[in-house]
């Protein structure tokens, strides 16, 4: 990764910086190349004209438009559940921070005062189809930055490209540890923890609060996040343990496979204390629907690490004692904050339904995006944005977000779980814990496979 001095350094030098105005009415780029020069000495009249033509062009740039490419399930199983409620909230953040209607402390209307012209892509596809579409963004459609992704198959294809073409790239959702974890990037951030907090609090929570504990089943998806979720879950669990764990079972559907007969047949006859799972999307909506068909949800303790989604519209499925995740603070999770109730609000009244994590996790990943652009002032090139955004901390409807992992680049958060309880037919939580971003996310430069092992060092849980 390029040091802050090299970056200033580059600067100083004077090299060229690229800009895109769009030309209408025909969709025909003009690409323009300005000079860092040295100057003659200036008279007082051209000082005078200097500075008028200088208010002018401020004022023509704050006109320009800011086009992000945003990136998240259009169609297909993983739409409705997720990628429909992410580009909701995108609409109204996006719709909010043009206004200059968002909530104090943000302030400010657009990105460092142009507005925000979205520019969507439909995630499905795969990763190929991903990459290729990446670089439409960036060479046919010339956005300014590119927030986006919530598979992690998507997550770990995408930053080399984004490397490649030098393009500012902020990751919403997925979890996977591997992308700052495996390498380092300059032009990709993350707003969001990743599955390993989620999944490192799951263990504590159910070493917590399951009495007896001494066996744990899972269904996972058979990719990366479904693999990662199940190994973080139980080698924490043999830590806090000290190793006293059986697994009865261990099932891997493909990703979607949308019929789980034969996994739930397995989880019932190898039967366990706890059934762990980190389905998400339309793999959550199918397996709540016939798992409680057949009575596993009813008859066994299960722990959902992204089950909050469900809550909507399967929660009369789910029984009374389910173990409920949001993916950190988020939805019924969520600190109390003028930003918070700010979302809730205006999201329900606008779409008919409470927001759920991936919402949350957009809206992070956008108010974040504005305060790193903002910060690095009027004009600032991509490097500059770059700098302010490393370490940034900030807040959003769901509580603070630190850029203090992946040399500032990957956040991290509290994650929290409670168990599911209906109050005169409302669903509630009790047993509400919170766990603090340094209990359940490993230090930074630490792999979290080897940390956990090692005992958890340095968690800091109080």
């Amino acid at each position: 990764m390029q040091s802050d001095t090299g970056r200033l350094e580059k600067r100083r030098a004077g090299h060229r910086k690229k800009t895109t105005l769009v030309v209408q009415p025909n969709d025909t780029r003009t690409t323009v190349w300005r000079s860092d020069m040295k100057r003659p000495l200036l008279t007082a009249a051209t000082v005078a004209c200097a500075m008028t033509t200088g208010a002018m062009s401020l004022n023509a740039y704050a006109n320009e438009e800011y086009k992000l490419g945003l990136v998240t399930f259009l169609s297909g199983a993983a739409s409705g559940p997720f990628g429909i409620p992410a580009k909701n909230a995108a609409d109204l953040v996006i719709d909010a921070i043009n206004d200059g209607t968002l909530p104090a402390p943000i302030e400010g209307k657009g990105i460092d005062g142009r507005m925000i012209t979205p520019v969507y892509v439909d995630e499905a596809g795969g990763a190929t189809k991903q990459t290729s579409e990446f670089r439409n963004l960036v060479e046919r459609d010339g956005v300014d930055a590119v927030v986006g992704y919530i598979s992690s198959g998507d997550c770990l294809a995408i930053p080399a490209v984004a490397e490649e073409l030098k393009m500012l790239t902020v990751l919403f959702d997925c979890g996977t540890p591997r992308v700052f974890e495996e390498a380092d990037y300059e032009y990709v951030f993350r707003t969001h923890s990743t599955a390993s907090m989620d999944n490192i609090a799951a263990a504590r929570y159910v070493h917590e609060n399951v009495p007896n504990l001494e066996s744990v089943a899972g269904i996972n998806q058979n990719y990366s996040w479904g693999h990662d979720s199940w190994r973080d879950f139980t080698e924490t669990l043999k830590v806090l343990r000290g190793g006293d764990i059986e697994i009865t079972t261990e099932q891997f559907p493909k990703l979607f496979a949308g019929q789980y007969g034969a996994e739930i047949s397995a989880l019932q006859v190898n039967s366990a204390d706890v059934i762990h799972t980190s389905f998400w999307g339309g793999d959550t909506d199918a397996f709540v629907l016939q798992a409680a068909a057949r009575g596993l949800l009813a008859d066994n303790q299960v722990i959902f690490t992204a089950g909050e989604t469900a809550l909507n519209s399967l929660g009369e499925h789910l029984p009374d004692g389910a173990i409920i995740g949001a993916r950190g603070p988020f939805g019924p999770f969520a600190p109390e904050s003028e930003l918070n109730t700010w979302f809730q609000t205006e999201f329900t009244e606008r779409f008919g339904t409470p927001p759920t994590f991936p919402a949350y996790h957009m809206a992070h990943a956008l108010i974040g995006l504005k305060l790193a652009q903002d910060k690095a002032g009027v004009g600032a090139s991509t490097e500059e944005v770059i700098t302010a955004f490393e370490g940034l901390e900030f807040d959003g409807p769901g509580g603070r977000v630190e850029m203090s992992r992946g040399k500032g680049h990957q956040a991290a958060t509290e994650m929290v779980y409670g168990r599911l309880k209906r109050v005169d037919g409302e669903i509630t939580f009790t047993d509400i814990t919170r766990y603090p971003a340094d209990c359940v996310n490993p230090p930074e430069g630490a792999e979290t496979v080897e940390w956990i092992k090692a005992g958890m060092p340095g968690a800091e849980c109080n």
